[in-house]
């Protein structure tokens, strides 16, 4: 089995970014539950590699249904697969983020969401003591 993206994947996520709607997805479940199973093997198994040099505790998978209570965009289905790898807890703490989107809109994020207050004052202690190579990357 191969754990590369599926190019499935992107087509099938062109496809739904023109039929948001409740029918076309329900009609097309099938290939979303298929690309899906792909997509989870291939998260698991970077998880996998990357528990060789950092310590994973848990990989999450977000659902492809909006949360649309709030938002002014009624589409109900996100157009893309996100997956966050979450590192060993109390002393690891931060993360990795995989955003898998067609049309050159996939991205790999790192670091911290929302840190808690400990945590930011040690990030900012950190830059404060060496900042060269954080000016360097931008």
């Amino acid at each position: 089995m191969s754990h590369s993206i599926p190019k499935e994947t992107f087509a099938f996520f062109n496809k739904l970014a023109k039929n948001n709607d409740r029918d076309w997805f329900n009609e097309n479940k099938p290939e979303f539950k298929a690309t899906e199973t792909k997509i989870k093997a291939s998260y698991n198994y970077l998880g996998e590699l990357m528990s060789f040099h950092d310590q994973i505790e848990k990989i999450k998978i977000f659902r492809i249904y909006r949360d649309v209570r709030f938002s002014k965009n009624k589409l109900p289905y996100k157009t893309h697969f996100g997956g966050s790898f979450a590192r060993r807890k109390p002393d690891l703490r931060g993360g990795y983020y995989l955003h898998i989107q067609p049309n050159n809109e996939s991205f790999i994020a790192t670091g911290f969401w929302e840190p808690n207050k400990e945590d930011l004052f040690r990030i900012r202690k950190e830059f404060e003591m060496d900042d060269s190579e954080m000016r360097a990357i931008l």
